[in-house]
Order: C-alpha cells, then sequence, then structure tokens
C-alpha cells in the first residue's frame, strides 16, 4: 500500500485512454514552470492551460473546463480558500487540488470544506504530486496520512485533536484577518479588502485573542508576524 492515504493505480502502458487535462496555477514562474514540465512528462496526464492569477484561472475556464484544477492556495489578490468556494459554485464537476507551502493541519480541512478535493505540500516530490493528482482524478480524496489521523480523531473526539496547531481553532474568516494582520495591514486596511466594517474586523481580532490566549492588539500582531514569517520559510 502506498505511503499516502491514497492508492494510485498505474495506467498501462500503451493505453489508449484520453489523458487527464490539467490546468496548473500558481504565481512563481519556475515552481509553475517545474510542474508543467513534471505532469507533460507523464503519459496519462496533459497541461492544457497555466495561470498565475485568479483573473487568468477564469479566462481559462471560460474556454475549457479542465478535469482537474492543481492550484497554489497563495495567489495575488485573492484569498485561496475564497477562490476555491467561487470556482466549486461555477463548476462544481472540476476537480481541485491545493499543492501549497501552508501548514497542512491549519488548512487541509479548510480547502476540503471550501471544495477541493485534496491538499499537498509543495516541499512533496514530484512523484507524490502525481500520485495526488491521479487519486484526486479518480473521484477521491487526497490527504497526507498525518491529516488524515488528524481528521478521524476530531470526528471521533468531536473536538480539534492534540496535533492540530492553536490557529486551526480560527474561523476561515479569522485565519484571513490574522493573516493579514501578520502581512502588516492594519484593521483599515483588512475591512476595505474584504468589504467589512471596522466593528467587524475588531470582532474578529478579539475572537482570535480569546482563542489563542493573547491579551492584547500588540502580542496579537506580534504573534501573527511571527507565524506568517514562519509560512514564508516554508515556501522558501
Amino acid at each position: 500500500m502506498s505511503k499516502n492515504h491514497c492508492v494510485s493505480e498505474e495506467e498501462p502502458p500503451g493505453s489508449t485512454k484520453r489523458r487527464k487535462r490539467i490546468v496548473v496555477v500558481d504565481d512563481h514562474p519556475l515552481v509553475l514552470e517545474g510542474l508543467v514540465s513534471l505532469i507533460r512528462a507523464t503519459p496519462d496526464l496533459t497541461v492544457t492551460g497555466q495561470a498565475g492569477c485568479a483573473d487568468e484561472v477564469w479566462q481559462l475556464l471560460e474556454t475549457e473546463t479542465p478535469d482537474l484544477l492543481l492550484l497554489d492556495l497563495s495567489l495575488p489578490g485573492i484569498n485561496g480558500i475564497e477562490l476555491i468556494k467561487d470556482v466549486n459554485a461555477r463548476y462544481p464537476r472540476l476537480r481541485i487540488l491545493v499543492l501549497s507551502m501552508h501548514e497542512e493541519s491549519v488548512y487541509t480541512e479548510r480547502v476540503l470544506r471550501a471544495g477541493a478535493c485534496g491538499y499537498i505540500m509543495k516541499h512533496e516530490p514530484g512523484s507524490r504530486i502525481v500520485e495526488a493528482a491521479r487519486c484526486v482524478l479518480r473521484g477521491e480524496l487526497y490527504v497526507s496520512p498525518a491529516v488524515a489521523a488528524l481528521l478521524v480523531k476530531k470526528h471521533v473526539d468531536g473536538k480539534p485533536s492534540e496535533g492540530c496547531d492553536d490557529i486551526g481553532q480560527l474561523s476561515d474568516r479569522e485565519l484571513q484577518v490574522f493573516t493579514c494582520l501578520g502581512d502588516g495591514l492594519s484593521s483599515q486596511e483588512i475591512a476595505a479588502q474584504f468589504g467589512l466594517s471596522i466593528k467587524t474586523v475588531h470582532t474578529h481580532r478579539e475572537h482570535i485573542k480569546r482563542k489563542l490566549g493573547i491579551r492584547n492588539a500588540s502580542n496579537l500582531v506580534h504573534y501573527a508576524t511571527q507565524w506568517s514569517q514562519a509560512q514564508r520559510r516554508q515556501g522558501a
């Protein structure tokens, strides 16, 4: 059995099946080029489009719907989870596999709730990424064994498991606000970005402080900044 939470089935040599069509989305040109080369070297998969931002994704999908969207969670100008929700609403039959640098224990369940079918970290080898793509294309969900264990434990216990980071307690909107704080945005800027009132942003900040056990605003910003920097280092 595979070491991952999905068993891959290789296409037999000489198969005449149509190659599965994939659109690859990443705002880093070198990463995008590497993913495209990886998929094009795989006999049962092909790349029908590539994009570096949400606008390009929509343009490609209006032309032709692929079998799979291989999506980076961090794109300029839009929250990745919101993009997944929007794509899933307009193209419910399109399978989405998220490939990200962000901590899987925090984001996997969120992207699955949003409508994605799998989550894999960018540091995984190419063979693992291909395996995840095939898994999702077969109609299955793909997560790592570690995350699968956490999700099962959470379901059984009815509460977050001990292996989850405290950040995992935050709602999707609270995580967005927390991430923006870590990126140096003020409450006014966060409100403008998400179309919220300042009062709502302040309410989210209070909820975040309570859930993370943080006493004051300055400590919240400091913690958010450290977390954001750690996330960027993971993707370096």
